[in-house]
């Protein structure tokens, strides 16, 4: 069964954005951006992804990923 991965850290370091500031604009806790960040969650909603979305400029196809592996 395939698996979704979440590129956020690499579209993060594109940005030159850290944890903290994104963590501020996007409105949700340190410790959950970083779960987010290293692939640890099962769900996000699509409130939080539009605002990650804003906050680095991107398309939700930027950071989520789909792998057959």
């Amino acid at each position: 069964m395939g698996q979704i991965i979440l590129r956020l850290d690499r579209v993060m370091a594109d940005r030159k954005m850290s944890l903290n500031e994104l963590a501020e604009k996007v409105g949700v806790s340190n410790v959950n951006l970083s779960k987010m960040k290293n692939g640890k969650i099962s769900a996000i909603r699509f409130s939080t992804l539009v605002a990650i979305c804003e906050a680095l400029d991107c398309q939700p196809g930027d950071i989520l990923e789909y792998s057959k592996d």
